[in-house]
């Protein structure tokens, strides 16, 4: 029996990711301009690090609290008291070691092997991983595009669901397509897992990143204390961390016992030197946040105006998010034409096809970068448009 023939059949049917492989086809060559992440090109104010290294200085280096220290609990709490005009108990706030960990933890949390959870595609890829790893079947639901927009068809999430399905996972403003639910779609939605008994899971990890102004409308402007409701979060994008993973759940306090289990048997919690850096982009973050939201907004600008002026791009500004998500005219194979867009131009893009369905005919752009840079990137994209 060979090596791989003998391991779990749940681990080697994990899919390779498709943003990965073009990632690591072409990193680190000169003069790339990397789009193909979601990840902004400032590292971590010094504000925030600063913080995190005299903590660690100071010999916080010992096993800590599993649901977070109370400072970072209070902190999240705050924070949602300040953006979204709630006031929730530091109870419903769990720390946990990246935003991939608080979509593990909640999935292991609401799921059996056979449970069903729907989800809306073209959609981050580790979504239907993660379920597909703890057994569970991943249930994608196009997303509707029309005339360069995304929209919901909720006859559609509503003919997915099955005796099995547990859950929906709902991501707004969306990864990768920008598309952002209205408050009139999130209430439609409760009402749907309302009806069939359904818990959500909520990823409102851009809802800062909201173009129209303020924050994107969020599951807590329409839901009742004892809905079902859990978000999951992640620090990466807000405040420049995508290498600290470290991430957040809120969930109703009866979770907390499992959840805190759940983490005492994967981490054992996050590093309380690393929470105590997070505790201070909490507190003292607000203006780098509103400053990269800023960018972004000048960056989305520069980089649809220039791509939909060549008028071979179906795609319009969107909503919120960090992503211009590209229909090309001549492109058929999204894996095949990132390759060969990183080749010709040394512009990395992320190839829809890793999306899931929906996505195929597409190219993912992050824009959270210097503007620029994002000029010199869709500048050298419309020369390729051009010669296809």
């Amino acid at each position: 029996m060979s090596i791989l023939s003998s391991l779990s059949p749940r681990a080697t049917a994990a899919p390779e990711s498709g943003i990965v492989e073009v990632v690591n086809y072409a990193r680190g060559r000169e003069g790339l301009l990397p789009l193909w992440v979601g990840e902004g090109d400032l590292p971590t104010p010094d504000f925030i690090s600063r913080a995190a290294a005299e903590a660690l200085a100071a010999g916080e280096t010992f096993y800590t609290w599993q649901r977070g220290i109370p400072e970072l609990r209070q902190a999240l709490s705050d924070y949602y008291h300040r953006h979204f005009s709630v006031r929730l108990p530091v109870e419903h706030f769990y720390v946990t070691g990246s935003g991939m960990q608080a979509i593990q933890l909640a999935v292991q949390s609401l799921t059996s092997p056979g449970d069903e959870f729907v989800y809306l595609t073209p959609a981050w890829p580790n979504i239907a991983a993660a379920l597909e790893i703890a057994g569970a079947r991943s249930a994608g639901v196009e997303l509707q595009f029309q005339n360069g927009k995304w929209a919901i068809d909720l006859n559609r999430i509503e003919a997915a669901i099955t005796q099995k399905t547990r859950g929906i996972f709902i991501n707004t403003p969306s990864n990768p397509t920008g598309w952002t639910a209205t408050r009139e779609d999130l209430g439609q939605i409760l009402a749907l897992a309302r009806k069939h008994d359904l818990w959500i899971m909520a990823d409102e990890i851009y809802a800062l990143y909201y173009f129209a102004g303020g924050r994107a409308p969020s599951f807590l402007d329409v839901m009742e204390p004892d809905d079902k409701i859990i978000f999951v979060n992640s620090f990466s994008k807000n405040w420049s961390m995508t290498g600290w993973r470290v991430g957040w759940i809120v969930a109703p306090p009866e979770m907390g016992q499992v959840l805190e289990n759940l983490i005492q048997y994967s981490t054992s919690g996050v590093a309380q030197f690393m929470q105590k850096g997070a505790v201070v982009a909490l507190d003292q973050g607000d203006d780098f946040v509103r400053a990269n939201i800023a960018k972004a907004a000048r960056s989305r600008d520069i980089l649809c105006d220039a791509l939909v002026a060549t008028n071979r791009v179906d795609t319009l500004k969107p909503d919120g998010a960090l992503y211009a998500f590209l229909k090309i005219d001549g492109v058929t194979d999204s894996r095949k034409a990132a390759i060969d867009i990183v080749d010709k131009t040394g512009v990395g893009l992320a190839p829809g096809a890793a999306f899931g369905r929906g996505g195929e005919l597409f190219l993912r752009a992050c824009f959270l970068r210097d503007p620029a840079q994002v000029a010199v990137a869709a500048e050298r994209l419309c020369t390729y448009i051009a010669k296809l």
